[in-house]
């Protein structure tokens, strides 16, 4: 596929986890809003290849085949050999590492913008300097390589929005056995990162038991490896409950969980990709932080509440608590999330 003579070809080098690439979508709008004739492609591992078809701003996803952390310098210089026919004018580099940089260097990018990160110098010719205090935000930090070095973002810069599949929708709906007439609650209990981010599955078991008792029904959705933890919950539900509990973790992709995000009239995830894709769904969320902080990665959307303890070992931002005894999460009550999840219901008008 060639572009048109007048049209403004550009590579993003992507991140490697889900909430950063649905946070990147910023990035993707904003050169999007610059440039009408854009063709904005973007380097990515496999698994984001059907997210970046949910985002209009993205003309195709080129496969990453260089695992996160791996050099595979051989792999790297022929990716950017292939990419060399593509005549990008420009590529941003949003991971800070070195190798990151090497395929738009391989390919001949003439414009090669990114963070220094890794001492970048010669792969990167647009290299900038991070303020950290002008650019708190991650979102910050990716939409502002679409401006000149300095620049003041815009006031409101616009938040990711994933397209939605329908057909999809009603096939997750016939093949999950979800009931139409009871309002849905989606529990993302996973997190990659490590236990640390993770609000123990009684409490999520406490917190379905109280909504499925109010007329919900409840999906828990992830990955294979979160199926552990929704076992758990569903083993703290009583019987009557458990017919209104789902388990589609492992059983659906992370496109599906997109589409199931967008039909949940409201969330509770932890710190993960999925309370991003949730945000960028709109469904009303409550994002349960243990060791981490909002301050730095906050889902973006209007209907959020952020819950979190103030103590005074938090955030440590290890994957396990380093004191062994997981406070953060463990005396955050259901209540005080049940109450946050009422309340956002409450200014959407849902109930």
């Amino acid at each position: 596929m060639h572009a048109a003579n007048n049209s403004h070809k550009v590579l993003i080098v992507g991140p490697s986890w889900v909430g950063d690439m649905v946070m990147a979508q910023t990035l993707f709008k904003v050169l999007a809003a610059q440039h009408p004739n854009l063709q904005l492609d973007v380097l990515a591992p496999g698994w984001a290849a059907p997210v970046l078809e949910r985002m209009p701003e993205v003309r195709r996803s080129v496969h990453m085949p260089v695992g996160h952390g791996s050099l595979q310098l051989g792999a790297r210089r022929q990716l950017g050999r292939q990419l060399r026919a593509e005549g990008y004018q420009q590529s941003i580099v949003l991971p800070n590492s070195l190798k990151s940089a090497l395929v738009p260097w391989f390919a001949g990018i003439e414009l090669r913008t990114g963070w220094r990160g890794e001492m970048r110098y010669g792969l990167l010719n647009d290299i900038r300097r991070l303020d950290p205090e002008r650019y708190p935000l991650m979102v910050e930090r990716f939409a502002a390589l679409a401006f000149p070095p300095g620049a003041s973002l815009p006031q409101q810069l616009p938040w990711p929005r994933l397209e939605i599949d329908a057909v999809n929708q009603q096939r997750l709906v016939s093949i999950l056995g979800l009931d139409s007439g009871r309002p849905l609650l989606g529990l993302c209990p996973g997190a990659e990162f490590g236990p640390a981010k993770q609000w123990p599955a009684p409490h999520y078991a406490a917190l379905a038991e109280t909504y499925i008792n109010r007329g919900w029904q409840v999906v828990a959705l992830g990955s294979a490896k979160d199926r552990a933890t929704a076992t758990a919950i569903a083993d703290g539900l009583t019987p009557e409950s458990r017919e209104y509990y789902c388990d589609a973790s492992g059983a659906t992709s992370l496109v599906d969980a997109v589409d199931l995000l967008a039909l949940c009239r409201g969330a509770v995830s932890n710190d993960s990709g999925l309370m991003h894709i949730a945000a960028a769904v709109a469904c009303p969320l409550v994002a349960v932080y243990g060791s981490t902080s909002p301050d730095f990665t906050p889902p973006l959307a209007q209907r959020v509440e952020v819950v979190a303890l103030d103590l005074s070992c938090r955030p440590c931002f290890e994957r396990e608590c380093p004191l062994g005894h997981l406070n953060c999460l463990l005396h955050l009550a259901p209540t005080r999330v049940g109450d946050r999840l009422d309340a956002v219901l409450a200014s959407d008008g849902a109930s």
